[in-house]
């Protein structure tokens, strides 16, 4: 039962830690109209007609934002590590354990980030854009925030289950 859980928890943290880095990395938060053209930003620059530029401005919820969602791909980093370190020497319940820990940071850092753009995007730029909306980038990491809280408990599962088992009886013939 050990390996089916911490499988299953290690297959979702690398599902996860991909969606974490794709949505960190690209430029599709957000999809608006400027000037009559299409644009869209992401953490690290804008894009207007395909033309991309660095983020002039040094905003906090930015630097925030950004900063989260790093911390949140290096624990999900972790947390899929030890979770694979776990099937290379046999059981090892406490990597079991602190991977699923690492996996529950790093949904709980994801969710800071996104909440922080979230409510900066609402209460801002949808008053100064009025034709825009939340793009895939956004979207995936709402979707690692779920896949990283499911590994996690999978993993802190399979360590209650691996520490809630008996031993195995050895016979000596």
């Amino acid at each position: 039962m050990l390996y089916t859980l911490a499988g299953g928890g290690t297959l979702c943290g690398v599902a996860a830690l991909v969606l974490l880095i794709v949505s960190t990395a690209t430029d599709f938060w957000m999809q608006y109209r400027y000037s009559g053209a299409s644009a869209n930003q992401g953490l690290w620059r804008f894009c207007i007609n395909h033309k991309c530029h660095a983020h002039t401005n040094t905003v906090a919820f930015w630097d925030a934002t950004r900063a989260f969602m790093l911390l949140a791909v290096l624990s999900c980093f972790a947390g899929v590590v030890l979770g694979l370190s776990a099937f290379a020497n046999g059981t090892k319940s406490r990597r079991v354990r602190m991977g699923g820990i690492a996996l529950l940071l790093s949904g709980f850092l994801a969710l800071l980030a996104l909440a922080i753009y979230t409510g900066v995007t609402v209460n801002f730029f949808g008053k100064r854009f009025l034709n825009w909306r939340f793009s895939w980038s956004y979207i995936l990491g709402w979707v690692a925030i779920i896949l990283t809280f499911v590994a996690g408990v999978f993993q802190l599962c399979a360590y209650q289950k691996n520490i809630s088992e008996p031993p195995p009886n050895v016979q000596e013939s």
